[in-house]
């Protein structure tokens, strides 16, 4: 299974803030698809997790800068599993246009069960990656 996985975005004029620049919050929504799309790439989407009692909540997100999207460029996106443990994913973003990195980032997931509290992730979660028993 691939531990990274790359999406082509181009920047929509509705992304993007009055100065013409993509604003700040949709870096995040991207990372979004990142996941969406890496785990859609393993052959299983977040509804077919969601829907066999798996839940995977944000527990921290963050994002540095480096240079400025604009509207209609068109962006790459890789998505990389740093660290799998036995309830955590973290991911790590890179979001370039023609080579030239924008900003990198990075997301953990915890699994937790329907009632809220932690639980195992699948074993389809926890393959492909380097496992972490913390």
């Amino acid at each position: 299974m691939p531990e990274s996985h790359e999406i082509e975005i181009r920047v929509r004029y509705a992304e993007t803030d009055r100065m013409g620049l993509l604003h700040h919050a949709n870096y995040l929504v991207y990372f979004e698809m990142g996941r969406t799309e890496l785990l859609r790439s393993r052959g299983v989407s977040y509804k077919d997790v969601e829907d066999s009692g798996f839940l995977l909540v944000l527990v921290d997100l963050g994002c540095k800068y480096k240079r400025p999207a604009r509207y209609d460029d068109v962006l790459t996106l890789r998505t990389s599993v740093e660290r799998v443990t036995h309830v955590k994913i973290v991911h790590r973003y890179e979001l370039r246009r023609a080579g030239e990195l924008l900003a990198e980032g990075h997301s953990t997931l915890a699994c937790i069960d329907r009632t809220g509290r932690p639980q195992p992730l699948p074993p389809l979660l926890r393959g492909g990656s380097q496992a972490d028993p913390a």
